[in-house]
């Protein structure tokens, strides 16, 4: 007797009485079908030139804008992210398909002399044919819309599985790029892990953003099966502050990287690293700033830290916390909702989880460091690489510590979160695998290089 696949269920984690939206997961077998589908429809979408692909994506981005509100008030309620945060999202959603809508007209490889003879030798670049993406609840509209646009710009046709905690967000997504694309060119598959597991099975290439476990598992799928894969994984992002630092400005930075949407985001700050001196100020500064951050409803402007994504998630924190000298923070609001006040410990023990693990909320450790070299040494010491910001007014220290650096992104006087869209994304070590996200690297890890010989039919 076979059963159905359970349903997907996405709840609002202000209001977890809230059913965002529920629906049946396909299951593997359809997940394998609805690839085919979108094989069978890429190549029309790609003879179709460079001029269709760039109206369509341009008019996604319009779209968007034009659906602005109530996309945020979509990811306000379906995955809790503050209403301002979630406006600056889908602005940020928008001009990333409007940047990629200009992909279509670069270059695709180059022409070169033959070394003896008669000819021409040629590279060009080609889209791999159906591009499976594998994305989070965190960044529900951004995240998709980074890995498709510019899947999408270079000819491939694109299937989507969404977290189930985002599925809503997907849907409207899809809804809003399917009126502009050929059908079949873009879908949205819900569901959870034999989805993902099919999806990874049956693409042509694979881009995965989430936990490092699940993280993993698809590198090891896609490379054994010989398909190109990206994986964009786990964070446990240090910030160094100096002794010559501004020490309020580098507080307020700090804050918001560890406290803005609950910290539930990959570049978040969850260790403190402070030199010498700077430490006794830094702590004062950083546990008031951190007292301060508005923590409430998502859907208040004011709100800056709002609920974590569920009840597992909020205890995943409290469990963070506990045992560790507590500066500030480390209660649970009085509220209906998965919520955690903004906490910073100290004299956490060499082996802690915080010095191991990404949690994945509003808690950061703070540590000491006698000089920059041994700051360097601390924000190394993790399985994680992914981004570091360095707080300082001496160039010449910034840019001591940042060739020291095992991180693939490096923030100078700057929160650690915040991403240019435009610019390579990525990480080392443990946080990421294969080529970068983003910006021109992303159109070429969607597309793959070929040499051509072209000679004269006849030679005289």
């Amino acid at each position: 007797m076979t059963t159905s696949p359970s349903p997907v269920i996405s709840r609002n984690p202000s209001d977890p009485s809230d059913i965002v939206v529920q629906v049946p997961a396909p299951g593997a077998f359809a997940t394998a079908d609805t690839v085919e589908r979108a094989r069978a429809a890429q190549p029309e979408w790609l003879s179709g030139g460079a001029s269709a692909r760039s109206t369509a994506l341009a008019a996604v981005a319009a779209a968007i804008e034009a659906a602005a509100e109530e996309l945020a008030a979509l990811a306000v309620r379906e995955v809790g992210k503050p209403l301002t945060e979630a406006r600056a999202e889908v602005a940020r959603t928008a001009a990333i398909w409007r940047y990629y809508a200009q992909a279509p007209y670069e270059p695709v490889g180059s022409v070169h002399e033959t070394a003896a003879g008669a000819g021409l030798l040629m590279t060009r670049r080609r889209p791999h044919g159906v591009a499976g993406l594998i994305t989070p609840w965190n960044f529900p509209f951004a995240i998709p819309s980074w890995k498709a646009a510019p899947a999408l710009a270079v000819g491939n046709a694109v299937v989507l599985k969404p977290a189930p905690e985002a599925t809503a967000c997907a849907q409207r997504l899809a809804e809003i790029v399917q009126r502009e694309l050929p059908p079949g060119v873009f879908t949205v598959l819900p569901g959870g892990a034999a989805e993902g597991g099919a999806l990874v099975a049956a693409a042509d290439v694979v881009s995965f953003t989430g936990s490092t476990v699940v993280g993993q598992a698809v590198v090891r799928a896609a490379t054994a099966r010989g398909v190109p894969v990206q994986a964009e994984m786990g964070g446990l992002n240090a910030a160094i502050v100096l002794p010559d630092a501004c020490i309020e400005q580098a507080a307020a930075h700090l804050a918001a990287a560890i406290a803005g949407y609950a910290g539930q985001k990959c570049t978040a700050t969850s260790r403190v690293i402070a030199v010498g001196v700077a430490l006794e100020p830094l702590r004062e500064a950083l546990s008031e700033a951190l007292r301060a951050v508005p923590v409430g409803d998502p859907a208040d402007p004011a709100t800056v830290c709002g609920p974590l994504i569920s009840e597992h998630a909020r205890d995943q924190v409290c469990d963070a916390w506990h045992g560790t000298p507590v500066l500030t923070g480390g209660t649970l609001p009085d509220r209906a909702g998965w919520y955690a006040t903004p906490t910073l410990v100290e004299k956490v023990s060499e082996g802690h989880r915080l010095l191991r693990e990404e949690v994945f909320g509003p808690v950061a450790a703070l540590l000491p460091a006698d000089d920059l070299a041994h700051a360097v040494r601390l924000t190394n010491a993790v399985p994680y690489g992914l981004v570091t910001s360095v707080h300082t007014t001496d160039l010449d220290a910034a840019l001591t510590g940042l060739d020291r650096l095992d991180t693939g992104m490096i923030r100078v006087n700057a929160p650690s979160t915040g991403v240019d869209f435009h610019l390579p994304f990525g990480g080392a070590k443990a946080s990421s695998h294969g080529p970068r996200e983003q910006g021109r690297a992303a159109l070429e890890f969607y597309t793959a290089g070929r040499t051509y010989t072209l000679s004269p039919a006849k030679t005289t």
